[in-house]
């Protein structure tokens, strides 16, 4: 189990991995790629099944934070959603690379940094 454990470790990395990545890239474009709301789901979903199998205790950490891994959630799910609409935005125009409204964009980076910060220095 501990292996199962690891390679969702390494899905939730690439996850986040994708969603910054995303976000810089874009950063001179009025769009988002579209790869940002899947990294920002697939990172949401091996997080919690990394979550269920701490809690199941088959594999992972001993002695975790639940406050942190709650915050880490919430603020998840934020970029997701937030991904997600401007997935929905930007599908509008040529290719699904269309315009996203700046705010939205900018929040999904800057959660995404505040997200692994959180994961780091907590």
């Amino acid at each position: 189990m501990e292996f199962l454990y690891n390679v969702f470790v390494l899905l939730h990395f690439v996850g986040w991995a994708i969603v910054l990545g995303g976000y810089l890239a874009s950063l001179r474009t009025p769009g988002l790629y579209r790869g940002v709301f899947h990294g920002a789901a697939t990172a949401l979903v091996a997080g919690i099944v990394m979550m269920g199998l701490i809690e199941s205790g088959t594999a992972g950490p001993e002695g975790i934070d639940r406050t942190k891994l709650t915050v880490k959630l919430v603020v998840a799910l934020v970029i997701a959603v937030l991904a997600f609409v401007a997935r929905r935005q930007g599908r509008k125009a040529d290719n699904g690379t269309g315009a996203v409204t700046p705010g939205i964009k900018h929040a999904i980076g800057g959660l995404a940094l505040v997200n692994i910060v959180v994961a780091v220095f907590w």
